[in-house]
């Protein structure tokens, strides 16, 4: 099996980031065009892109504040053994390091580099949400 890794950095909080990728409204903010689902362990989301792209994905992980785990029920062939996860590290006050993870893949297939590539750009959208307010819109998202 295979992993995508990214690390960043965040000038904000653990619990602002932590709201922005466990929570509906925050992961709207800067992935999904439409989610819906609840933060608990064993909770069940439902990330819409668009009507070809209507995947869901259950909570596998969750120390709140922390880290956040999600495995995939619904998706592409290639995403349906992936699991995805944010591991937040406060360093100090409003310094926030973040480890990104999404695991599972079978192979370093095409699907595989796009969706780093992918994540780079989104997890860059994350950090200019959180840093300066800055909403992508949809449309324009990678």
């Amino acid at each position: 099996m295979h992993t995508i890794y990214h690390d960043l950095t965040i000038n904000t909080s653990a619990e602002k980031i932590f709201d922005a990728v466990s929570t509906p409204y925050g992961l709207n903010d800067w992935w999904t065009k439409r989610c819906s689902g609840k933060c608990e362990l064993g909770a069940v989301y439902n990330l819409y892109f668009a009507d070809e792209y209507n995947w869901f994905a259950e909570i596998v992980r969750l120390i709140h504040n922390e880290e956040i785990e999600f495995k995939m029920t619904k998706a592409m062939e290639e995403w349906m053994p992936t699991s995805f996860g944010f591991i937040l590290k406060e360093e100090k006050n409003n310094v926030t390091s973040v480890q990104f993870y999404h695991k599972g893949w079978t192979e370093i297939s095409k699907e595989f580099r796009v969706a780093s590539y992918c994540w780079a750009n989104l997890l860059h959208q994350l950090k200019d949400y959180l840093e300066k307010g800055i909403i992508t819109p949809f449309e324009e998202r990678n």
